[in-house]
């Protein structure tokens, strides 16, 4: 996901509520912008050919990046098969699930991205690499989370460099909450892993303040790097721009 600053202000998307009678929908902040989907002509051949054995399609319920709350992913038939599953939430243009799809491929591989231009990388890169085991949703990761994914069928879920909205008046965008932290002990295994990086000091101390408050997880607040995750070109502007790198870990209690 991207390091640097986002536009003002995101929109809010309505998503249904089960405290609302009716199935209504209620507005809630989400920790994205929309922007342009539009590809350019390689990106929209790719995504031509490699769409519909890679991208999973699910039954919306308002916006675009929407999932019906009663739809359950089935893994096993989404991927052809059962294994050990690894979701990256914001996968941005791929680099890191490509490349971790390429070295495990006994893994199946998530990757959930709001982007339609970096979905379209992802499956560039898939291409390239020839590797079947991703699937990649363009979809609310809350929403995803909350629903979407069966509960306890995670083995790691990976967060590296979300956006940081480093405006103050921006923080409460920011994905990683106590709320989002029980979405993710949800869907994950007991003794599940939960891997976090950033580049922003602020938003690394947030996440700590997060993790270390939550009763769910067993943590380490200042773990060493993760060496399945390759330095991608996000990662490489903050070090450049003087940025020092925080790794965090928290494994789900049973």
């Amino acid at each position: 996901m991207s390091t640097s600053p986002r536009p003002a202000d995101a929109p809010v998307e309505s998503t249904p509520d089960d405290d609302l009678p009716g199935g209504r929908y209620r507005a809630r902040t989400v920790s994205f912008v929309q922007r342009s989907g539009r590809l350019k002509d390689r990106q929209q051949r790719t995504w031509d050919a490699l769409a519909p054995q890679f991208v999973v399609e699910p039954p919306r319920s308002g916006g675009r990046t929407s999932v019906d709350p009663g739809y359950v992913l089935d893994a096993a038939e989404v991927f052809g098969r059962s294994a050990r599953l690894v979701v990256e939430v914001g996968s941005g243009q791929g680099e890191a699930v490509a490349h971790a799809a390429a070295e495990s491929p006994e893994t199946d591989f998530l990757a959930v991205e709001v982007y339609t231009p970096g979905v379209a990388q992802t499956l560039q890169r898939l291409r390239t690499s020839g590797s079947t085991n991703v699937r990649l949703m363009q979809a609310d990761a809350a929403m995803v989370l909350g629903t979407t994914i069966a509960p306890a069928s995670v083995d790691e879920l990976w967060l590296f460099f979300p956006d940081p909205w480093h405006k103050s008046r921006h923080t409460k965008r920011r994905l990683v909450t106590p709320a989002f932290a029980s979405l993710v002990a949800r869907v994950l295994r007991p003794g599940g892993t939960w891997r976090l990086a950033t580049d922003w000091a602020d938003y690394a101390r947030q996440m700590r303040e997060v993790l270390a408050a939550s009763e769910e997880f067993d943590v380490d607040l200042d773990a060493p790097r993760f060496a399945g995750r390759p330095v991608t070109s996000f990662e490489r502007k903050g070090t450049e721009k003087g940025r020092d790198i925080a790794d965090l870990t928290a494994v789900r209690r049973a």
